[in-house]
């Protein structure tokens, strides 16, 4: 049906003015577009940063001499008296404790008869030997008593020097009943008192040898093969912040002990008056770092994308970020350990992730920069990112 001309009238009227909304509204569309693919978000990230070649060993233990006696009788007895105390300096020939001798002196005086009666047969049997000569001289005796009289002679000798050496013997027992210094040193334990009935052997002082110092520690396993004889390490004392020695492995034990499966290492010190025995000392060793290495990033760096674990990293020449598939070691207090994905240098979005996407622009600003992310265990200073 034509139009009348009235209507057509009206369209030419509103056409141009159809035709200026629509192009307003492309145009705004465009501008949206442009708009949403220019978006640049500023993101907050931190930097790997570099493993260390090595690791710092510390281990604990006391300042101890390098010689240590643990003297005893050489005989057994009741203690009588200890001489010493903990603590005090004793010097060679010093009596350090002494047991009862009354048994030993009545062994001395056996003996001593004993050689008396060996002395008497000894005389009595050279008669009888010089005898038998004579008569068999004169032919008045076989040349068989002659040998009888000169063998009970020689037994009589034989006799006579056993008798001699058991008084010998007899003397020294009653000297060991004095338990005697032979070291400059200073009594360091006592183990027995007075009263007590001891063994021969039985440890009853002991006395640190004046001298060459060492510090004891124990190693567990996983770090003995840093420790070999000869290796320099640092020796702090908690006694004073500011006294350092440098000290020296002098003997790694051969196997670990049965209870704590660690080894003995002892440590030779150079000779300091400030360092005094029983002191706990701190020994510091480098060891090279040969474990496997983890990164530790924010828990808010971590992401999921098509149900695997991901980061989401930022390169720095294009400004843009990109997802990665990272394998996560552990979670812990701090963080999320990474053992594979993530090396030194990479930069990763720290927080936001669930803003960002493939291509993503975003701005690296100063005050973005996350404080810290560690290419090992412990812990490496955060890079900020200019």
């Amino acid at each position: 049906m034509p139009l009348s001309k009235s209507i057509m009238n009206r369209l030419s009227a509103v056409g141009p003015a159809l035709v200026v909304v629509a192009g307003l509204g492309l145009a705004g569309c465009s501008q949206e577009k442009v708009e949403v693919k220019d978006t640049v978000r500023p993101v907050k990230v931190v930097e790997i940063a570099k493993a260390n070649d090595t690791r710092e060993l510390s281990y604990s233990g006391s300042v101890r001499a390098r010689t240590e006696m643990n003297l005893g009788f050489r005989i057994n007895g009741k203690i009588t008296e200890r001489l010493v105390d903990i603590g005090q300096r004793v010097k060679p020939g010093d009596v350090l404790a002494r047991i009862d001798p009354a048994d030993y002196d009545l062994s001395v005086n056996s003996a001593e008869a004993s050689l008396e009666a060996a002395e008497r047969q000894v005389e009595t049997t050279g008669l009888a030997r010089r005898r038998a000569e004579q008569l068999f001289a004169k032919n008045f005796a076989s040349k068989s008593q002659l040998e009888q009289a000169t063998l009970s002679y020689d037994q009589a000798v034989a006799t006579r020097n056993s008798a001699r050496s058991t008084l010998d013997q007899a003397k020294n027992q009653v000297l060991y009943t004095d338990l005697k210094s032979d070291r400059n040193g200073i009594v360091t334990a006592v183990t027995a008192d007075v009263g007590q009935v001891v063994g021969s052997g039985t440890p009853v002082v002991t006395v640190a040898v004046d001298g060459e110092k060492e510090v004891l520690i124990a190693v567990p396993e996983m770090d003995i093969a840093q420790f070999k004889p000869g290796k320099e390490v640092k020796a702090g004392f908690w006694s004073d912040d500011a006294l350092t020695l440098d000290g020296k492995v002098r003997e790694v034990a051969g196997s670990a002990d049965q209870q704590s499966r660690t080894f003995a290492v002892r440590v030779s010190l150079p000779n300091d008056p400030r360092v005094l025995l029983g002191m706990t000392a701190n020994i510091e060793a480098s060891a090279a770092n040969n474990r496997p290495q983890s990164v530790s990033i924010p828990l808010s760096a971590l992401a999921q994308k098509d149900g695997q674990q991901i980061v989401w990293t930022v390169d720095r020449n294009g400004e843009t970020v990109h997802a990665r598939p990272v394998k996560v070691a552990e979670f812990t207090a701090d963080g999320v350990r990474v053992a594979e994905g993530l090396k030194p240098g990479d930069v990763v979005v720290a927080a936001g992730t669930q803003f960002m996407a493939e291509n993503l622009k975003v701005k690296l600003t100063g005050d973005a920069v996350q404080q810290s992310a560690s290419a090992d265990d412990d812990g490496n200073a955060a890079k900020r990112l200019r």
